[in-house]
């Protein structure tokens, strides 16, 4: 027993030595070397549609052209997915106090393809471009640039003069510029057929390489590394695009190793792309927002006319399974006028919840009810039928939309008549001229960064401008036209929340959802990430950040934490 106890003794010295030793030794982290990107390797990606020309003036109304144009060509600003302005071509800017006179620095390292610097020069002819009658672009667009002074102060200053203060005007400044060295002197007849349209010259981070022909037919565009671009050379060598009628073309055209992107996944192939292993989905809400909008000055419908019940309408619509049932998942469900994401967004902006029970004791709290005699229609003491015609554009989404809502309406006993019609005869024929009841529609704001809800809520536009709803509501046109006018982007941002604030409690209109948009790229491309985007090209907001090989780094870096 006493020498079982010495070396129970020697064990337990031992262990405390031991224990000592390991406490005073300093842990000693492990930290992999995390892979930097090198350069080198191609991407090809396939568009939807065709080429028509690479020229970006005359590609507003062809989307498979602005995709290659954005690499080719550079613009004076750029935006973030929160709709913030950056610098591209214009290395800074200044705003005088009164909002009507922005001053531009150009950068000074920036050179077109063919080795010529880019100078003011190219933005004021640019916008010459833009100002002629001749350019096929939008109305409204071309009135707005007439009625700017652009004028050049240096070789690398220039100077916009406003006539009046309008905050949104940086919103304006991301056109594509063009190269006054080779188009000057050329009129836009002549420019809609020049051999530029197809041998580019720009000064963006890719070249122009040359065309893929087959069979006669222009089948894709190959672009190449700009070795000299001012934010440094993309570590992509090559980016190829190829062009198929639709995406189950483009679809093929992956599984056969043709592209290893698919410019726009869409539901007619969003499952087949959900399976293929080495397909990675980028998914990024859309510049767009489904609506319902109602006829608020039409005396035949005064149910319209009280918030409480234009509430209990949205409640009364599971707008959840919508999504999830006939989009697929595809949409974000909308609470406001403003998306998501943007700098101007409220996320204090309350939610209207799917709750039908609520719904009806609404409705029949604002006095319409079942009729004695029977039916399922309500109606008030003044015997008017909660009734009336929801127009909805023709084909699908649409019709199932609309029927889900005539169903979810039913449920509260309101009555809803659905009427079809081609998308252009409901804008033009019904809710420009305010000939509607209620109307299932798409708000689209591609390419336009900032929020400006004016134009659609403001009570000047209920005559003539584009307030369908005729929503005349003076707080919340205040909010909207002081933030037209504020330069200071804290103040715009409380205008902004405010008027948010508003629209969600008075609820002119029932936001539905904004739709999303999905991308597909091959798990072998690195370094591809997509945020919220104002136009398809803004997928490759960071193209110079895309890479197929990698190294490991020179030095210890913490690595990532697990997700």
């Amino acid at each position: 027993m006493k020498r079982l106890r010495w070396q129970l003794l020697i064990v337990v010295v031992a262990l405390i030595a031991i224990g000592v030793l390991l406490v005073g030794q300093q842990p000693v982290t492990v930290q992999p070397l995390q892979p930097e990107p090198v350069a080198g390797g191609t991407y090809a990606e396939a568009l939807i549609g065709s080429l028509s020309r690479l020229n970006p003036l005359l590609a507003y109304y062809n989307a498979p052209d602005r995709d290659v144009n954005r690499l080719l060509y550079s613009s004076l600003i750029r935006f973030d997915d929160r709709g913030l302005p950056l610098p591209d071509l214009g290395e800074s800017w200044g705003i005088s106090a009164d909002g009507t006179v922005y001053n531009f620095s150009l950068r000074q390292d920036a050179f077109w393809h063919d080795g010529n610097p880019v100078t003011a020069r190219d933005v004021v002819f640019t916008l010459s471009l833009l100002q002629d009658p001749a350019l096929p672009i939008p109305d409204d667009l071309r009135a707005f640039w007439e009625a700017v002074e652009v004028q050049m102060l240096d070789v690398y200053t220039l100077q916009f003069r406003l006539p009046e203060p309008f905050a949104p005007f940086l919103d304006y400044l991301d056109f594509e510029i063009l190269p006054a060295h080779l188009l000057e002197g050329m009129s836009v007849d002549e420019m809609i057929n020049a051999p530029f349209n197809l041998q580019p010259v720009g000064s963006g981070p890719f070249r122009f390489g040359e065309l893929i022909v087959e069979n006669g037919q222009i089948a894709g565009v190959t672009l190449l590394a700009n070795e000299a671009y001012y934010a440094g050379r993309p570590y992509l060598d090559q980016i190829t695009f190829r062009y198929y009628p639709d995406a189950t073309a483009a679809l093929t055209a992956y599984q056969a190793g043709d592209v290893q992107g698919i410019a726009r996944v869409d539901d007619t192939i969003l499952a087949d792309a959900l399976a293929e292993p080495n397909l990675n989905l980028y998914t990024s809400r859309l510049p767009q927002l489904t609506l319902v909008f109602l006829n608020l000055n039409d005396p035949q419908l005064p149910f319209f006319q009280d918030a409480s019940i234009r509430r209990a309408l949205l409640m009364g619509l599971n707008r959840q399974w919508m999504v999830d049932r006939l989009l697929k998942g595809q949409a974000i469900l909308a609470d406001g006028p403003i998306f998501p994401g943007l700098w101007a967004y409220y996320e204090g902006t309350p939610r209207v919840a799917f709750d039908p029970q609520n719904a009806v004791e609404t409705i029949r709290a604002a006095g319409y009810t079942i009729p004695a005699e029977g039916g399922d229609v309500r109606a008030n003491a003044d015997g008017v039928f909660f009734a009336f015609t929801l127009l909805y554009p023709e084909g699908e989404p649409y019709e199932q939309l609309a029927q889900v809502i005539q169903e979810n309406w039913r449920t509260l006993g309101v009555d809803v008549t659905l009427r079809a019609l081609p998308y252009d005869e409901l804008i033009n024929d019904h809710l420009e001229k305010r000939d509607y009841q209620a109307a299932l529609v798409d708000l689209t704001l591609f390419r336009s960064p900032d929020p400006d809800p004016y134009p659609f809520w403001h009570q000047t536009q209920i005559t003539g401008g584009q307030n369908y709803a005729q929503w005349d509501d003076r707080q919340a046109s205040e909010y909207l036209e002081q933030a037209r006018i504020t330069v200071d982007p804290q103040e715009r941002t409380r205008l902004y929340r405010n008027f948010q604030v508003r629209f969600a409690n008075e609820l002119p209109a029932l936001p539905l959802f904004y739709p999303v948009y999905t991308y597909g790229v091959d798990a072998a491309i690195k370094g591809v990430r997509i945020g919220p985007i104002f136009d398809t090209p803004d997928r490759f907001h960071t193209v110079l950040m895309w890479h197929v090989f990698s190294e490991r780094g020179s030095g210890l870096e913490q690595p990532s934490p697990t997700p």
